[in-house]
This record gives C-alpha cells, sequence and structure tokens, in this order.
C-alpha cells in the first residue's frame, strides 16, 4: 500500500469511528418504529395476535404486548429512556423465540424465528451499548454532565 492509500484509509476509520453511533441510531430508530407499527397491527388484529400466540393468551399478558410494543417501540424511536424501553421489550421477544416461534423452527414461510432472534439481540445490544448520540437520553445526559 502506498502512504496516500494508508492515509486515505486512516481518514475513513477515523471518520467512521468518529461517526460510529449514527448507525447505532439508525438501527434504535429503525427498530422502535417497526415495534410500534407492529403493537398497533396486534391492537387492530387481536384474532391475528391470538392465532400467532398459539392459543388465547391472558388477557393481561395481551395487553402486556400491546403496550410493550407501542410504548417501547414509541420510546426507542426516540431514544427516550431507550435502556427501559429494551427491558420492556425483552420477555416479550423471549416468549416469542423460545415459546411461540420455536415450535415452527427455522427457515420457516414466516420467518418468525429468526426476525424474533434478530430482534431479541438487538434489544440486547441497545441495552448494553445505549441509544446513541441521536437519542433524548443524550441529550439528557449531555446536558446533567455539562458536556454541551
Amino acid at each position: 500500500m502506498s502512504s496516500s492509500e494508508i492515509s486515505r484509509r486512516q481518514r475513513l476509520v477515523t471518520w467512521q469511528w468518529k461517526h460510529n453511533s449514527l448507525g447505532v441510531d439508525l438501527v434504535r430508530m429503525f427498530l422502535g418504529a417497526a415495534l410500534l407499527v407492529r403493537g398497533a397491527w396486534f391492537a387492530l388484529n387481536p384474532d391475528a395476535f391470538a392465532q400467532m400466540a398459539g392459543e388465547r393468551p391472558v388477557d393481561w399478558l395481551t395487553y402486556y404486548v400491546l403496550i410493550g410494543h407501542i410504548v417501547g417501540g414509541l420510546l426507542l424511536l426516540i431514544g427516550l429512556y431507550t435502556r427501559f424501553a429494551a427491558v420492556i421489550q425483552i420477555p416479550i421477544l423471549v416468549s416469542a423465540v423460545f415459546f411461540v416461534s420455536i415450535d415452527r423452527g427455522l427457515a420457516s414461510g414466516n420467518q418468525s424465528l429468526e426476525l424474533s432472534g434478530l430482534v431479541l439481540i438487538i434489544l440486547a445490544v441497545i441495552l448494553i451499548f445505549g441509544p446513541g448520540q441521536l437519542s433524548l437520553d443524550y441529550k439528557r445526559f449531555e446536558k446533567k454532565s455539562g458536556a454541551e
């Protein structure tokens, strides 16, 4: 490699490290929007939700899933109380992976197991690494720390 190629690569890597939060933010926002839409779909299609769950779930559990997806999805989308939003989603996705979708197996027509597993992993990453810089949480903590 020539020195100009190394310099270009170093600039690219430096830019990537400086802006890597953008990737986390985009994934968080998309996941929040998807969970919000999924919660709204469940609310508008309770029979489809019951069929997906396998049997008529307990009423409080239904409300937990609906409210968790709608409120948690909105909080993830805007990046407010992000870790809390991930925590309320994780039990729902654990149930989806290990109790609802596992019977259908991998590579089924609806891909529920793969998608539920992916969402579960992304929620765990958000829980551990936080919301990213394009979030209301980041703005809140930035003001509290005085690092404006």
